[in-house]
């Protein structure tokens, strides 16, 4: 089959090509019927007039053969095409008259002259119209008929920008002698500051997996085995609570290094980013380079908050302010009057502090060697240089109030694991979803995922949770009471 991009086809005035794509708006002037046909490439306009001889009918395969009902009048068949009907069209290119010319669309100065028309598949009409930005419609019908969302061009846009943001950073670190290395779905259930999703055994009742929140352990587990320098675009699961622009699952830039310090994970991320920009955002200003830094007292003094949005104009969408901020307090108080970490337990406190760290002293005074990089006031990403001793790790959940026995049962194994000679490393995790989100101009990062879930974890097309058959649940050895 040869096929032409619709994209392709303002080069190739004069020649006869297959189009195939999907009927995007079809206006009919009586003699004249105008279709515009759109594949993933773009969107083409197509002038039907009457009388023209139509070789493929509308479901003969292919072409007649023996026996075959007579041909129908392409200007016919036009007449019955209807919105998101799909087709194959092979037409000869023509320039378009000067007054019809559309310079908003690449496409917008030739036209197709149809030869033949054939339907593929014919379509309900769509719950909603395709040829718009989808904004004005309610959110919970466009995430129902989210594989019609995705027709639209903003949408489609969306996944492609996303695809080339994903394939840059693969290039990028695999110049810098990274390797990608996929690491466990199916792992164990960590305290590691969010509710973990679980997955019943069926073959050991009683007995649970969890999803990961991140690959932390086993990127840092990664760095004992010597691989020294990791990534990975990774999926994480986290069961929280409803919270605004969050989703239970989303994917991060996963990245760790060894025999490194602070300032080279954050050099090598700040890099990364300012390359993204200028590479597949050439219309974007980032607003000072090297990015600004500032410690967490700073910026809660300063801006009452972690995040702090320091655009100069925050009128100018194409305005992108970077900043670090960094000495953030390793623990905080729990309601109870205990301690929990800040951010995750696997950070190393700032060399400083390390000694107060192993004999549990100053715990409100000791700073983690933790960094967040922060884009107009909201979290992109955040790492730490990590605890590589045994001691340094064990030290941290001592302050949490954690038993011998339960450091043992949770984390016993990355304690085994750093007796092995561990080498000092550190890492990053940024979020994609939230970076394209940004990048794109966009209102929320269910714009930027192909198939998002609710804020309330519902996916209302799958219609999921749902519930399990009586006999699934019985090979997992779960009783529901109601």
């Amino acid at each position: 089959m040869q096929r032409t991009s619709i994209a392709d086809i303002k080069d190739l005035v004069g020649q006869t090509v297959d189009v195939y794509g999907w009927v995007h708006t079809r206006r009919d002037h009586g003699k004249l019927i105008f279709i515009d046909i759109r594949d993933r490439s773009g969107i083409a306009q197509v002038v039907f007039t009457p009388h023209q001889a139509n070789p493929l009918s509308s479901n003969d395969g292919g072409g007649l053969g023996a026996g075959q009902a007579p041909q129908k009048n392409i200007h016919e068949l036009a007449g019955q095409l209807r919105s998101e009907w799909v087709i194959h069209l092979k037409g000869k290119i023509n320039t378009r008259p000067e007054k019809m010319v559309n310079a908003d669309i690449p496409t917008g100065q030739v036209e197709i002259e149809p030869i033949e028309l054939e339907i593929l598949n014919k379509s309900e009409t769509p719950p909603f119209p395709i040829d718009t930005t989808g904004l004005e419609v309610g959110e919970e019908h466009r995430m129902k008929y989210r594989y019609l969302d995705l027709r639209r061009e903003r949408m489609a846009k969306n996944m492609a920008t996303r695809h080339r943001l994903i394939k840059f950073i693969r290039d990028y670190l695999d110049g810098k002698g990274f390797l990608e290395i996929e690491t466990p779905i199916l792992t164990k259930s960590t305290p590691e500051g969010a509710r973990d999703y679980v997955v019943p055994s069926r073959l050991y009742n009683g007995k649970f997996y969890a999803l990961p929140q991140s690959p932390q352990q086993y990127k840092q587990l990664l760095m004992v085995a010597g691989l020294e320098k990791y990534f990975q675009i990774a999926r994480c699961f986290r069961d929280e609570d409803t919270r605004g622009d969050r989703q239970p699952e989303f994917t991060q830039l996963d990245l760790e290094m060894s025999f490194v310090e602070r300032e080279d994970v954050m050099a090598l991320n700040e890099e990364l980013l300012v390359t993204i920009v200028r590479t597949l955002y050439p219309e974007k200003k980032i607003q000072e380079i090297p990015f600004p830094r500032m410690s967490y007292a700073e910026a809660m003094t300063k801006y009452n908050t972690d995040r702090p949005d320091l655009r100069i104009d925050k009128n100018d969408p194409n305005l992108l302010a970077f900043c670090w901020v960094i000495d953030f307090p390793f623990f905080e108080k729990t309601t109870d009057e205990g301690w929990t970490f800040t951010h995750n337990p696997f950070s190393a406190a700032k060399p400083e502090f390390h000694q107060d760290l192993l004999n549990g002293k100053n715990i409100e005074g000791i700073l983690t060697s933790q960094y967040d990089v922060v884009l107009n006031g909201s979290e992109i990403g955040g790492g730490s240089i990590r605890n590589h001793t045994p001691e340094g790790l064990k030290a941290v959940f001592e302050v949490m109030g954690f038993s011998e026995e339960r450091i043992i049962q949770n984390f016993g194994h990355m304690l085994e694991a750093f007796s092995f000679g561990a080498p000092p490393h550190g890492g990053i995790a940024w979020g994609l979803d939230r970076l394209v989100t940004l990048l794109n101009n966009e209102p929320n990062i269910r714009e930027v995922i192909a198939f998002p879930k609710t804020g309330d974890a519902r996916d209302l097309m799958m219609e999921s949770p749902s519930e399990l058959e009586p006999k699934q649940l019985k090979e997992l050895h779960i009783k529901i009471e109601k």
